[in-house]
């Protein structure tokens, strides 16, 4: 009977990861066609310098609200529930801001962040990546996957097929956090010491594109790599 529910559970998951890559790669088509239409927006708007001067006059707005870093606006504090998770209960700004965040938690799990989020298309960074972005990718629903150098091998390599093979994931090394080995979401946190946990598995079905996304289905590719 269990074998039964752990085989249905698994087809369930990959027919929603399978439908999430093909409306990833649905977004990519229609952001290609509108990447075009924008560009001959902006020709025409060129000729026009009345259309010229709005455009001018909304960047400046825009660049004033995206001006300054700082504070990440968050306030409350995580609250540990009995699966282990650590729920964020309290503000989680959202604003857009250029410059480095001071986040009250690492991994950072929600708060202000930069405009531009981080490609979370099961990507794979060896390398630290900004908090900034990463939040940002998080606010659409992704799981990011960090890791110090305390973790094994073994288990970097379970996790990176893990996140490649899961679109709305994402991972990287994190030196500032506490456990080997972290799993986050947007204002949800799971420490864990191993990749085969059973828990790693638990969070990725319940958070990628889970009940807490802020902006659920907005785009995991275009962003920075």
């Amino acid at each position: 009977m269990g074998s039964a529910k752990n085989k249905a559970g698994t087809a369930e998951r990959k027919a929603r990861i399978e439908q999430m890559r093909r409306a990833e790669q649905a977004r990519e088509r229609r952001n290609r066609i509108l990447t075009i239409g924008a560009s001959v927006v902006v020709v025409v708007g060129l000729v026009v310098g009345g259309v010229v001067l709005v455009n001018s006059q909304s960047h400046k707005s825009d660049s004033a609200s995206d001006a300054k870093g700082g504070d990440s606006g968050d306030s409350g504090h995580f609250v540990t529930g009995s699966d282990g998770v650590r729920t964020w209960t309290g503000k989680l700004s959202r604003t857009h801001v250029a410059g480095t965040v001071k986040y009250p938690m690492h991994p950072p799990v929600g708060g202000n962040h930069n405009p531009v989020w981080l490609n979370c298309n099961g990507n794979v960074y060896t390398n630290p990546v900004k908090d900034e972005n990463a939040v940002h990718a998080l606010e659409h629903g992704a799981v990011w996957v960090t890791y110090t150098d305390k973790a094994s091998k073994s288990d970097v390599d379970k996790l990176a097929a893990k996140v490649k093979q899961t679109p709305y994931s994402l991972m990287s090394p994190y030196a500032g956090q506490s456990s080997p080995i972290e799993l986050s979401a947007w204002g949800h946190q799971l420490s864990v010491k191993s990749a085969d946990d059973p828990k790693v598995g638990t969070f990725f079905q319940t958070y990628v594109q889970g009940k807490q996304t802020p902006e659920p289905g907005a785009s995991c590719t275009g962003g920075t790599m």
